[in-house]
């Protein structure tokens, strides 16, 4: 599969999955992506580093959502 197949079909997939919850986990993308953990670190970095995907961490959790999405985006921008 094509990075830009990858791209779409995550974009898809967190996008009817948001509507129940904005935030993933690592191991949820590589199984949307059903690549191994290795395989698909690479594919989430590049969708991270194009701002397609914001990474989360709460200092013992780490997670994943599409960029603009969730309550911690509205709260981050309460100031």
């Amino acid at each position: 599969m094509e990075y830009e197949e990858q791209k779409q079909l995550m974009i898809d997939q967190l996008m009817k999955k948001g509507k129940t919850k904005s935030k993933f986990y690592f191991s949820d993308l590589a199984k949307i992506l059903d690549m191994k953990p290795r395989e698909a670190k690479k594919v989430v970095n590049k969708l991270v580093e194009e701002g397609i995907l914001e990474f989360w961490s709460s200092g013992s959790t780490s997670m994943y959502g599409l960029k603009g999405q969730g309550k911690q985006t509205a709260a981050e921008h309460e100031e």
